[in-house]
């Protein structure tokens, strides 16, 4: 069993502490609301850091999952941040989705301290976090990844080495691309069955067991049908995910049009005063002139 910190405890953070917990791991966590903390200590068993560096101090592998660069750059070369109190041959594995680039940068200044890296973007959203089924998409050296995916495994059902230090980032664009054309396209199908007078819930039922079938149509059907959006992933933290996508195609040349469109449809949203609402919530903008 390892000794581990986990720095950020969100509504993903939260519980893959927890599960780690549940693994028989010795855990300290740290959140900047320290509330949170103090919560979770009373949720589960584990110790409590006043600061990042005191979270990671003494520890064999250090997570962190906060909000965007600017946070995780915070966390770990701040003041008081990881970097000035993890050990010499530690590993930190980085939770974030978070750019590419923040990702080799964090990791080249980790090497000069000789600390591994390794950034993990995760999918499944809040409840693939709280059952421990998530997807973690990672990037860095492979006797790294050998050493913390045992630890890994506690919350997920899939992790997978996909290359370099940034791979791991740049696999979760791809998967935020996906999703949000394909959110768009259930949101369409949808408003078209209504417009059609049919029953959508039936009609989903049959397509489903085809070509049209995918995960955010088993999942989020019924619930746009109904037009309940206030769960989930939110808004604001889609079109986080989607600008860094964004960014990095307009680097590599990419052409992300249908991507790029998904955003702009999301803003609107936000205009609606949607901004936490769950990301299928893109049927609402169609649905509001109706």
């Amino acid at each position: 069993m390892a000794k581990v910190a986990f720095i950020g405890l969100g509504v993903m953070g939260y519980p893959m502490a927890g599960h780690l917990v549940k693994q028989g791991h010795q855990v300290t966590v740290y959140n900047r609301t320290t509330a949170k903390a103090e919560q979770w200590t009373k949720d589960y068993t584990g110790q409590l850091a006043l600061t990042p560096k005191l979270a990671a101090e003494d520890q064999d592998i250090v997570f962190t999952c906060v909000g965007n660069d600017d946070d995780l750059k915070q966390v770990i070369l701040g003041e008081n941040g990881v970097i000035h109190g993890i050990a010499d041959g530690a590993i930190l594995v980085d939770h974030t989705t978070a750019s590419a680039d923040v990702a080799r940068d964090i990791s080249a200044i980790l090497a000069s301290k000789n600390i591994e890296f390794m950034d993990a973007p995760v999918s499944g959203g809040q409840a693939g976090a709280e059952n421990g089924v998530l997807t973690v998409m990672m990037g860095g050296k492979q006797n790294v990844f050998e050493q913390v995916k045992p630890v890994i495994d506690a919350y997920s059902r899939c992790a997978e080495l996909l290359g370099e230090v940034g791979a791991g980032q740049l696999t979760k664009m791809v998967n935020q691309i996906c999703i949000a054309g394909v959110v768009q396209g259930l949101a369409e199908g949808l408003h078209f069955a209504k417009s059609a007078g049919l029953d959508g819930l039936k009609v989903v039922e049959v397509i489903s067991k085809g070509a049209a079938q995918s995960w955010q149509m088993e999942n989020r059907y019924q619930t746009m049908w109904q037009g309940e959006y206030d769960f989930g992933f939110a808004i604001d933290w889609m079109r986080k995910d989607l600008g860094i996508a964004l960014a990095e195609g307009r680097k590599n040349g990419s052409h992300l049009p249908v991507t790029a469109l998904v955003d702009q449809f999301y803003s609107e949203v936000q205009a609606m005063k949607g901004n936490r609402w769950d990301t299928s919530s893109l049927l609402a903008r169609l649905e509001k002139n109706r």
